[in-house]
């Protein structure tokens, strides 16, 4: 779908052969979005002992040296795989501005909507050879097909969601209709569709024949969604929480060949008994995330999946009057793990109470280049065309975190 999308003028790469180079390398992404802020004090940033560092731990990782929250105590055990990010510093505290400018990279104003990183993602790559979507968003409540993630590049790049991870609704034809039946309707669908775009082609009817055919793929790869092969020591070792069974259908995705998997999971946005919700919400993270990692590396595939975890910002290291946390984008934190990122580290620092940064701040642009180039994307390539108008993948005055990448 990428590439043939791409001749039809949604926002094309100046150099299509590296669009072409990066989808031979099938480099994928799994986004973990702990949406409402996870508090960094509570995990990868812990400063126990202090005024604003509440009542839990930090502990010992298996990378000498470096500590996370007692609330993350498998997490800790895959420390040298990953990367923590601990001087981020973002512009928004309110969650409507926060989740838009995070998603999209803060670029410069250009009176264009940008895309969020998935749809830029399955742009800027393309599908895998297995011919699944792109860009599969796995989250609790509705599914279907979601195009604001889009932006300009057009709603063929949106996200194809999976309502608490199921399939999407009426995905199989009814039983009474035989295959061969079934053959001659999409043969005259798509008789109907080619005559009615000679005259009106637009972006909406793009992605609507985009999304039959990531329909006819599905329907060939419905084992996906079926939990009897699932084996059980897996559904134990992610746990049957909501996150644990979205993040083993995300592994699972990555596993099967989709480009860019998000996994969201809500309620982070502790305002009121933050600690007795930090202390449930933590280790429901906790046990999946490590699960992941751990399979991930076992399997060979942390060389070319980027796992990043983020949220809109971080907690405030004041505690309200109500025992929780507000928002906080001053100081927070960010973990990533696999391809291009070096692993076992820990980049920037917050002051003695992680009230600020201590030396440079890095926002979400510097993040956005530094996952395109951990990506294998040249950065003298990070460039969009839409409409004969250049404009670049994300904050141009910002770059990547070299300290990050491996």
């Amino acid at each position: 779908m990428g590439a043939g999308a791409a001749t039809l003028g949604f926002g094309n790469m100046l150099r299509p052969v590296v669009a072409e180079d990066l989808r031979d390398k099938d480099r994928q992404v799994l986004c973990i979005w702990l949406d409402g802020g996870m508090s960094q004090l509570e995990s990868w940033d812990p400063k126990p002992n202090t005024q604003f560092g509440g009542p839990f731990r930090a502990i010992p990782t298996s990378v000498p040296g470096i500590h996370v929250s007692e609330l993350l105590p498998k997490t800790a055990q895959q420390m040298h795989h990953l990367a923590i990010l601990r001087s981020v510093h973002t512009q928004d505290n309110s969650h409507s501005a926060g989740v838009a400018r995070i998603n999209r990279g803060d670029p410069k104003e250009r009176g264009v909507v940008y895309p969020y990183l998935g749809s830029a993602v399955a742009k800027l790559m393309g599908p895998t050879k297995t011919g699944l979507p792109p860009y599969v968003w796995v989250k609790p409540g509705s599914g279907g097909f979601k195009t604001q993630d889009a932006g300009f590049l057009g709603p063929s790049y949106g996200a194809l969601a999976l309502g608490d991870a199921k399939p999407p609704a009426n995905l199989l034809p009814h039983p009474s209709l035989t295959s061969a039946d079934y053959q001659l309707r999409q043969e005259l669908r798509t008789r109907f569709n080619e005559r009615f775009g000679k005259r009106r082609f637009n972006n909406e009817m793009a992605a609507d024949t985009s999304v039959y055919d990531i329909a006819q793929t599905l329907m060939r790869r419905m084992d996906l969604f079926d939990e009897s092969k699932v084996p059980a020591k897996d559904v134990v070792r992610y746990g049957s929480h909501e996150l644990g069974r979205h993040l083993l259908m995300g592994r699972r995705l990555i596993e099967a060949g989709v480009r860019f998997v998000k996994v969201n999971s809500y309620h982070w946005d502790s305002h009121g008994d933050h600690f007795n919700s930090s202390d449930c919400l933590h280790r429901q993270f906790d046990q999946p995330f490590a699960a992941l990692i751990e399979d991930l590396a076992d399997r060979s595939l942390l060389d070319n999946v980027l796992v990043i975890v983020l949220s809109e910002f971080g907690r405030t290291p004041r505690i309200n009057s109500h025992c929780g946390r507000d928002h906080w984008p001053e100081a927070w934190s960010v973990a990533m793990a696999g391809c291009g990122i070096q692993r076992g580290a820990v980049v920037g620092a917050t002051n003695a109470l992680g009230t600020f940064v201590e030396g440079p701040e890095h926002d979400i642009g510097h993040l956005f280049h530094t996952w395109f180039q951990a990506l294998g994307i040249p950065k003298e390539h990070m460039e969009y065309i839409n409409q004969d108008q250049p404009l670049p993948v994300a904050h141009d005055d910002f770059s990547a975190i070299s300290e990050l990448l491996s």
